[in-house]
């Protein structure tokens, strides 16, 4: 059943005094008509502010009739020359089509989309020409998240612009084999990165790096790094992507913090992948619902001019009546069929209705567009949305899915999945775009239809590149131009280097005193944006507070209740932490917004995103998938890592596997530091790789794992090979030779580095072993290494092949290995192909549980005497120790027994 929509819809009953209703509403009329619609809404929101005052029960209304939200008399002028742009634009519709049917050639067949685009292209071009700001523009230029889908639209324009070539036109989807003339298949920054800017196709994360984008605006305005007042932040949706959590889940944010510099279009074309998307129902009005009471500016574009006259007509509100409790599922079978249909079945329904259209053609009853295919309609939504002061806009325009390509594509179910087109649906689309083409050239060869361009002299290509030249250059556009930093001295990290003396320190401390020291360096601290979601005392971050100050462009306006205490809360306008509570996904927006500000705004800022380890790349991978797409440089820290580190927690916050998971983005340099000097020197390097003037290789994100384990942190040791320690292992503490004893190689890392420490303690002095301890930095660095040098030597027989890292470091090492770690046995086994020792993995594999540290890693059989124990297995097997040396072990230390 289709809801109720207005104020009829909304708990009105039956009217008790007809007369006088209708003598009210003719009042209300004259109002309008003699006042105009700005003295009526000003007359309505004093009489509901005295109902409220006189306790008169209202009924709430969150959705408004299914009609245009600005009324006509407020319609500004269209600036434009309305046919000169509707020319090119069908240039684009052409040329988009094109391409992507071109792409599906017989010995192609890459696939790609035509429909989103053909019904969006309206949605697109009133902003290239009347909005969208460049980055050459007096105000640093807007941000534009485009729709995935609509991506060869885009590609079209850049064509007509002259900033591609039909070359590289039908280089679509071939990156490889077309290297040199190539379009991805969607706005991907890392494979076209002087062209996008944002990665938009993960469904439901555009718009949350959107807002986010918004914020950081504001943020580097509110904070004195830049001028962002008169940037506007665009996203491009899908009415379909809108039923994504993620699509939702951050509306209010925007909300919460007034950023009127954020647009959001969605293009209601009804239709998701495989069919509507309320069939049932009305997603205009659901959105209008949901924005609206998120605290968002509504402005719904859902009828083309063409209806202005019939509505006028509707004296008796019936059309309306009829708009609102059509279905969704019907208005997308009247755009499938034919204007005679649409008169019998929707204008139909009503004597009144049927008399308004019965002077006019089924083709007039069929060019009744819908407002999202007329620029005026939309230029005035847009208009209307950048003017808006106090709330984030979202625009809700009505278009057809596939509009224009014919009744095989227009409006129907399968038209997402179709790829191209049959002769007599080139020939339809041609007619209806008046495109210049003969049908010789479509008959010749079906897959090699000619794009369309009238020549740089043409008065529309010169009007097209005057708009952008007023608007500040081309869109999209990425540019990586930053401000240089100056990065810190030996001085930053003495207090990482020192160690801990006599107290114990977990690494998750070491970690943000050593944050703490580089965000008091002159030049670089003022750009690290520390993000915390609603953990910061968990990890010790509470300490800045006072000094740095939580981040709120309202300031804070209320009375703290720890205001007398050393760790106050304090926020403020130029705070520099980003705290974005219970809120991981919005945290890698803010993360990803940071991390590109040297793109996006040209100011370099670093990001340090600090949260539970179990939260990053299993809650928000994806996230950190499109980070990496949009070459995001910046600090990711998994605190509170382990299986068996935070064990009181359980099994959800329990993290045996996160360097795996962050293995698979190539984006992203995996360290598993063990003391507070290791992590001062990944630091120290990961600086220098991504912000440092001399690297050729910055666009990568390092995530660092961090424990809640106090332990003595120990000093920097003298001599220590700092490179080593950046490429993944060193040696931390050789063993006992003399005598000749059997030898073995512990390799750990993080916290159980210590536990490697003392099972070599226990060897020695227990069963007669002397064991090396390696401290293990980046598992996965290693075997990315490894892996390098085998490809390099299958790709080059002749050449002397190159020895990995880690077969330099632990190849020669005598006696057999046992990896330790706090996680899972997959994550040191990422290197054993790679040594040829007997190779045994002790690790964490299962789920996690509640308990205390040393039941839980006696029962993974990860703590000290297991390591003896493996060891011992190991030798024996190799004829080096007594064969019943790893039973006695076993008894020696209870092994099966739970501490």
């Amino acid at each position: 059943m289709v809801a109720d929509q207005g104020i009829v819809g909304s708990g009105v009953g039956r009217d008790s005094d007809p007369e006088e209703t209708a003598e009210w509403i003719e009042s209300f009329d004259q109002l309008i008509d003699q006042r105009g619609s700005d003295r009526a809404r000003d007359v309505l929101g004093r009489l509901l502010a005295r109902a409220g005052g006189r306790s008169v029960g209202l009924p709430s209304v969150v959705t408004t009739d299914y009609v245009n939200s600005i009324p006509v008399d407020e319609e500004p002028e269209f600036p434009g020359d309305e046919e000169i742009e509707r020319k090119y634009r069908a240039w684009m519709r052409w040329n988009a089509a094109v391409m992507v049917h071109r792409a599906q050639r017989p010995e192609i067949g890459v696939g790609g989309h035509i429909s989103t685009y053909a019904g969006a292209a309206t949605l697109y071009e009133v902003g290239f020409n009347h909005f969208f700001k460049g980055k050459d523009h007096p105000s640093g230029g807007d941000q534009v998240f485009f729709q995935g889908h609509a991506s060869p639209g885009m590609y079209a324009r850049a064509f007509l612009e002259g900033r591609l070539t039909e070359e590289d036109l039908d280089g679509f989807r071939q990156e490889k084999s077309k290297a040199g003339h190539a379009l991805s298949s969607y706005p991907h920054p890392r494979l076209m990165p002087e062209f996008w800017e944002f990665p938009t196709v993960s469904m439901g994360i555009g718009p949350m790096n959107a807002i986010y984008q918004a914020q950081s605006n504001r943020y580097l305005q509110n904070r004195g790094l830049k001028d962002t007042s008169d940037q506007q932040v665009w996203a491009f949706l899908g009415d379909g992507e809108m039923d994504e959590p993620e699509s939702r889940g951050l509306l209010q944010l925007a909300a919460n913090e007034n950023l009127d510099n954020l647009n959001f279009v969605i293009n209601c074309n009804l239709q998701r992948l495989d069919g509507p998307v309320r069939g049932n129902g009305k997603i205009m009005q659901e959105l209008e619902a949901f924005f609206r009471g998120a605290g968002w500016n509504v402005i719904k574009v859902v009828w083309g001019r063409e209806w202005d006259d019939l509505l006028a007509k509707d004296t008796t509100g019936d059309l309306v009546k009829i708009m609102n409790e059509t279905a969704d599922g019907d208005y997308q079978t009247y755009k499938a069929e034919s204007g005679g249909f649409v008169r019998d079945h929707f204008f139909g329904k009503t004597p009144a209705t049927k008399d308004l259209v019965a002077d006019m053609e089924d083709a007039q009853v069929w060019g009744l567009k819908r407002g999202g295919h007329d620029y005026r309609k939309v230029y005035a939504a847009y208009k209307a949305a950048t003017e808006f002061k106090g709330k984030p806009t979202v625009i809700l325009a009505k278009t057809v899915k596939g509009y224009g390509l014919g009744s095989h594509f227009e409006g129907r179910n399968a038209t997402h999945q179709m790829k191209k087109l049959t002769l007599q649906d080139l020939k339809d689309f041609r007619d209806h775009l008046r495109i210049p083409i003969p049908d010789e050239a479509l008959e010749a060869d079906l897959y090699n239809a000619p794009y369309y361009h009238p020549g740089p002299d043409s008065p529309e290509i010169k009007y097209l590149l005057d708009r952008r030249r007023t608007l500040g250059g081309f869109v999209p556009e990425r540019r990586t131009e930053a401000a240089a930093l100056e990065l810190p001295g030996d001085k930053a990290y003495e207090v990482a280097n020192r160690g801990s003396g006599k107290q114990q320190a977990a690494t998750t401390m070491a970690f943000v005193r050593l944050l703490k020291d580089l965000m008091r360096e002159k030049g670089l601290g003022s750009r690290i944006v520390p993000i915390v979601p609603d953990e910061s005392r968990t990890f010790g971050m509470d300490a800045f507070f006072p000094t740095a100050k939580i981040y709120n462009p309202k300031g804070q306006n209320y009375l703290s209740v720890d205001r007398e205490l050393v760790l106050a809360y304090k926020e403020s306008i130029q705070g520099q932490i980003l705290h974005a509570g219970i809120n991981e996904a919005g945290s890698v927006a803010a993360f990803t917004a940071a991390g590109t500000a040297y793109a996006t705004q040209g100011e370099p800022l670093i990001p340090i995103y600090v949260f539970y380890s179990m939260f990053g790349f299993q809650r928000t991978g994806d996230s950190f998938w499109a980070a990496g797409d949009q070459m995001t440089r910046g600090f990711i820290i998994g605190a509170t890592a382990g299986r068996t580190t935070l064990t009181g927690e359980g099994l959800q916050h329990a993290d045996g596997h996160s360097p795996i998971l962050a293995s698979t983005n190539p984006a992203v340099i995996t360290y598993d530091p063990a003391y507070g000097y290791e992590l001062g020197i990944i630091m120290r390097a990961g600086l220098e790789r991504m912000y440092g003037a001399n690297s050729d290789d910055r666009n990568v994100m390092y995530y660092l794992t961090v424990y809640n384990e106090p332990i003595i942190q120990p000093p920097l040791p003298a001599g220590l090979d700092a490179d080593a320690v950046v490429r993944g292992v060193y040696r931390l503490k050789p063993g006992n030779d003399d005598g000749g004893r059997p030898k073995a190689q512990i390799l750990a890392s993080g916290v159980a580095v210590p536990w490697a420490l003392e099972a070599q303690e226990l060897l020695a002095d227990h069963w007669g072993v002397s064991a090396d301890v390696w401290s293990v930095t980046s598992w996965t660095e290693l075997r990315r290494d490894a892996l390098a040098a085998e490809e390099e030597a299958f790709l080059n027989p002749d050449a002397e092949a190159r020895v990995p890292f880690v077969t330099q470091q632990l190849g020669d090492a005598p006696g057999p290995i046992v990896a330790v770690t706090d996680y899972m046995k997959a994550v040191p086994d990422q290197i054993r192909q790679f040594l040829p020792q007997d190779f045994a993995t002790l690790g964490a594999d299962g789920f996690g549980f509640s308990d205390t540290r040393a039941a839980a890693r006696r029962y993974f059989k990860i703590d000290p005497a297991s390591v003896v124990v493996r060891t011992l297995q190991l030798l024996a097997k190799r004829g080096e120790v007594d064969a019943d040396a790893p039973r006695q072990a076993i008894e020696k230390y209870a092994l099966l027994t739970l501490p």
